[in-house]
């Protein structure tokens, strides 16, 4: 790409750092530089801009810090991600196809306002301070009898409670790794978790997923050469594919986790419910040599504006994860804590679930079935046991950046392929999740897409933009 697009007049009445910041970001949110692409070296963009490189050394940490790039030592910076198009948020209309965010009317708000009202009653002077940055310990007791549930043997000291799955990630890689350390990930794979890994200048290593999880035989090939210090799994309904693994792939990863000496990072968001899986336990309730360390975020079950989630550690590691999670904030809202542990403790958490699983199940059943109907035959469609998300493939040699933005024009925002992989070497899959939007209105963005295709195809092939 010609750094044309990076020039621009100076307002000399302004920051010229702050200046050099805006034309980065909005190139990035108007997709003119897309995700995993390299920004130039500070030298080159001062001289090419007419600035001194401290200029160029301060947007660039600003952009940094807001996440729209992040710097791998060594190599240089790179547009992240995570971030998307500023217009997605704006239109109203828009079938939301795109993002994870669940209706607020599923959640049992009135309840939890309940236990908000309880915790601040009965705890009010302890709740604005911080706690020991590992959680509360009644919480983490309720989580011991919660996790008991998934068939996860835990004590409250190997439990740290932490502001959503994200940050268990983010804590565990600052925790346990370091610069050049093996990581080998599935592939496709959560785009929030490769940031989070390559922020560390870890060496990421893809295994594709098969329709049973992670190919074992090539994973036991790279073993032969390469000794990851983590692996990183989805194991049920994984995102973006929604892919569960058979429990002799589970079972078979514990087991080479043990023989080859890694840990195995488990991130787990919906596996609380069956769907349509033969076998939805976690991996870690399979873990017989404490080499899982496991991460729960309650988004999907509870309410996403919580931040809420845990991770149950090997006590090996407790000490310096404390240590990472107390760097990161301190410790997670006592209140939000506090209340959780009187909602799951006071009120009716199984039925809760109960409700819950229903709701998603239908979302999905139904979902399953139209995709198929409609889209089937048409487009790649990765077999999946349940979940929230379908990644769908368009035929080879076109694109999904490309089909993205043509479908946003329809009013249907999708989450193009490509930022789930390391690698951006095929684009062609996109995701579809479906639980902002009602099954209504699902069916017909789905109806959208399949009007759509032989129009996106045609105009591709005249326009040149398929590849």
């Amino acid at each position: 790409m010609t750094l044309d697009i990076y020039k621009f007049e100076f307002d000399e009445n302004n920051k010229k750092y702050i200046q050099v910041y805006n034309r980065i970001k909005n190139l990035i949110l108007d997709g003119k530089l897309v995700g995993d692409e390299k920004l130039p070296p500070i030298r080159k963009l001062s001289t090419l801009l007419g600035v001194n490189s401290v200029t160029i050394v301060k947007a660039y940490d600003l952009l940094e810090n807001e996440g729209y790039l992040i710097k791998r030592q060594g190599s240089g910076c790179y547009v992240s991600k995570i971030k998307k198009t500023r217009s997605i948020s704006a239109k109203s209309d828009l079938y939301r196809l795109d993002t994870g965010n669940p209706l607020a009317d599923i959640f049992p708000i009135n309840d939890f306002k309940k236990a908000v009202n309880m915790a601040l009653d009965d705890e009010l002077a302890s709740l604005f301070n911080y706690d020991d940055g590992n959680g509360i310990y009644e919480l983490k007791e309720v989580m011991v009898d919660y996790l008991a549930g998934q068939k996860i043997q835990a004590s409250p000291d190997n439990i740290i409670i932490t502001s959503g799955g994200q940050q268990g990630i983010d804590i565990i890689s600052k925790s346990l790794l370091s610069y050049s350390d093996v990581v080998f990930i599935e592939e496709p794979t959560y785009s929030g978790a490769i940031d989070l890994l390559k922020m560390r200048n870890t060496r990421l290593i893809s295994i594709p997923l098969l329709e049973d999880g992670i190919d074992i035989g090539l994973l036991k090939m790279k073993l032969e050469k390469i000794r990851p210090r983590l692996l990183y799994v989805m194991p049920n309904f994984q995102n973006p594919t929604g892919i569960s693994y058979s429990e002799y792939k589970k079972k078979k990863l514990i087991d080479l986790a043990e023989e080859y000496n890694f840990y195995i990072l488990e991130d787990d968001f919906i596996s609380d419910f069956k769907f349509l899986s033969e076998n939805n336990r976690t991996l870690k309730s399979y873990d017989k040599y404490n080499r899982v360390i496991y991460i729960k975020s309650f988004s999907k079950i509870l309410m996403p504006g919580l931040r809420m989630g845990l991770m149950v550690v090997p006590t090996e590691l407790v000490e310096r994860t404390v240590v990472s999670k107390h760097n990161s904030d301190i410790s997670t809202s006592p209140l939000i804590q506090k209340s959780l542990y009187y909602y799951m403790s006071k009120f009716n958490w199984d039925k809760h679930t109960s409700d819950m699983e229903k709701i998603y199940t239908d979302k999905f059943l139904e979902t399953y079935k139209y995709i198929n109907k409609k889209l089937g035959g048409r487009l790649t469609i990765i077999k999946n046991k349940g979940g929230i998300n379908f990644f769908l493939g368009l035929n080879r040699g076109f694109s999904s950046r490309n089909f993205v933005n043509f479908m946003y024009n329809k009013k249907v925002a999708l989450q193009p392929g490509y930022i789930y992989y390391d690698l951006d070497i095929e684009d062609r899959f996109f995701r579809i999740n479906i639980s902002m939007e009602t099954v209504d209105r699902i069916k017909e963005a789905i109806d959208i897409i399949s009007d759509s295709l032989d129009e996106f195809y045609a105009l591709s092939r005249v326009e040149g933009k398929g590849l």
